[in-house]
């Protein structure tokens, strides 16, 4: 992305400037979406763990319900990487991740503080 600015500055490259533009832009938003993706994913990874049955499923079915619907999307997103296989394309101008990933985050928050809430009460 840095190599890309210096190109956007450089005079040579003044044929190039939309297309070098665009470049930039795209792999910011690549940079943004990857970035949100890991942190769903590792959310993801601990509450998979967490709500894959046991106690805490019981003691908490509103969030083991709203988890399985974090899954349910969350697999979605994985299937169309899956099944794009490009980064840029999977991320850039792709409404599922764009709108999915904040939506996905803030719904494994909820899951998070309700279950330290209920973590903190067995203690």
């Amino acid at each position: 992305q840095m190599t890309l600015g210096s190109m956007a500055t450089n005079r040579y490259s003044a044929p190039f400037r939309e297309e070098v533009q665009g470049w930039i832009v795209k792999l910011s938003t690549v940079g943004e979406i990857v970035e949100q993706w890991l942190m769903v994913q590792n959310m993801w990874m601990y509450m998979e763990a967490v709500f894959s049955g046991g106690d805490i499923v019981k003691q908490l079915p509103q969030e083991a319900k709203r988890f399985q619907n974090i899954d349910k999307n969350y697999m979605k997103i994985v299937t169309s990487a899956l099944e794009t296989l490009n980064v840029v394309n999977t991320c850039f101008g792709n409404e599922l991740m764009k709108n999915m990933l904040p939506h996905l985050l803030e719904q494994l928050e909820l899951c998070q503080k309700s279950l330290s809430a209920y973590l903190e009460t067995k203690r």
